[in-house]
């Protein structure tokens, strides 16, 4: 009988991988704080009474009407339109969805002047976000 292993091929000793090392993880060092993402900026508008909202910013339009809060990204948008009401006394807006559906939201401006200030401020604003011709 000759000198083989008993279990076929075996490497003699001192050949093929070696046996595996404990290797330390990395010390873990705190990450220094990550800048603060610069958000979009563009001229706003908001008009605000007790139980109702519009916000028109950089991220779109937004209503809120007693608590309840509708928000339309420019993307989402066919056309925007206002006026004042029959009274003088609100700001109606309304906003056309790409699907052709109408939202609407209705803001009191108290004193009644201040429905001239917002429509000043709003024809900017929605002339900056949406040009003539879009």
């Amino acid at each position: 009988m000759t000198n083989q292993p008993p279990y076929g091929h075996e490497q003699p000793q001192g050949f093929g991988p070696p046996p595996p090392q404990y290797t330390p993880a990395p010390p873990q060092y705190p990450q220094p704080p990550m800048p603060p993402q610069a958000a979009p900026s563009g001229p706003e508008f908001m008009a605000v009474d007790r139980h109702n909202s519009i916000v028109v910013d950089v991220e779109g339009v937004a209503f809120e009407d007693h608590d309840v809060t509708a928000e339309f990204p420019w993307q989402e948008i066919r056309s925007v339109h206002y006026r004042s009401s029959p009274s003088g006394k609100a700001l109606m807006m309304a906003v056309v969805h790409l699907d052709g559906r109408v939202y609407e939201c209705v803001v009191q401006a108290k004193p009644r002047e201040l429905l001239g200030q917002w429509f000043a401020q709003l024809a900017a604003v929605l002339g900056y976000y949406r040009p003539a011709g879009y």
